[in-house]
């Protein structure tokens, strides 16, 4: 199919919602983890993942849907987990109560145990060739675990109540939040036939938007009511966390947002002057900006 972002993203949906159904043969559990999923949200990681596979491939196949679906399946675990008592201790998420909040915390973490451990079996069902199948694995082992968002999750924790230095603050969300976005951008290119030389050019584009990515949350979190966010408002400064608005000012905070997207669409425009079509991309980086 051509990438039109609702099929695309329906066509995720029932891939995830499949996934859970066939492979979970505890009812609540599985109730617990289609909670979730089914809880909504802008799907930004399968809508890059597309797009920066729609460089390449004009038409999106069933291993881009799987690969997407694999990604989402982490993602929502990770907001599972951070929602608990032990971390965030959030009470909201996307408008409904949190995942703990409705199955308690016991069943909650299995929930997102399932969620991430089903996420590798859905990506090794994916038709690929085996040398991209494995490099998406371990790339996502590498992006969502100790060398990626666990590990920002854990400086993340270890630095609340805490005055960072900026770079200090950079790295930690680099990890935590820019590491997924990567997997995203790196993994559409890998399987649509970037050369290694593109797949560079991708990561350092990834890593502008994943900083861009965080940059805009922390500003959400200062600017925004709890009924907009659909999530608890100002719970950085709850936490004692350290954000770019807090070391920067909610001003310097936009600037360095714009900064860091306006060198996200310089290498996008590199692809562009080599002949490549960036409008599928290039519209996914307006939800970005604030």
């Amino acid at each position: 199919m051509k990438f039109k972002q609702q099929p695309f993203l329906d066509a995720v949906e029932r891939a995830m919602d499949t996934a859970i159904i066939e492979q979970t043969n505890d009812e609540r559990l599985a109730e617990s983890m289609r909670y979730s999923i089914h809880a909504g949200g802008k799907r930004i990681r399968p809508l890059l993942l597309a797009a920066s596979y729609s460089l390449y491939q004009e038409t999106i196949d069933s291993s881009v849907v799987q690969v997407a679906a694999a990604i989402e399946l982490i993602h929502t675990y990770s907001l599972i987990h951070d929602d608990l008592p032990a971390m965030d201790n959030d009470d909201l998420r996307r408008g409904k109560p949190t995942n703990h909040k409705v199955f308690g915390e016991a069943l909650a973490i299995l929930a997102g145990d399932g969620l991430l451990t089903l996420a590798f079996q859905v990506l090794s069902q994916a038709p690929l060739d085996n040398e991209r199948k494995v490099t998406c694995l371990k790339l996502l082992a590498q992006t969502a675990g100790t060398l990626g968002m666990v590990a920002g999750q854990a400086a993340d924790i270890q630095a609340e109540g805490k005055q960072l230095p900026l770079e200090e603050l950079q790295w930690i969300h680099a990890r935590k939040t820019g590491e997924l976005i990567r997997f995203a951008v790196l993994a559409g290119g890998i399987i649509g036939g970037a050369s290694q030389e593109e797949q560079a050019r991708l990561d350092l584009f990834a890593r502008k938007l994943g900083l861009a990515f965080q940059i805009r949350d922390d500003l959400l979190d200062v600017l925004s009511t709890t009924e907009e966010l659909g999530k608890t408002a100002h719970r950085d400064n709850d936490l004692q966390k350290s954000t770019y608005p807090q070391l920067l000012g909610i001003d310097e905070a936009k600037i360095e947002l714009a900064n860091q997207l306006r060198e996200a669409h310089n290498i996008l425009q590199l692809f562009a002057e080599n002949g490549y079509q960036t409008q599928a991309l290039a519209a996914i980086m307006d939800k970005f900006t604030l």
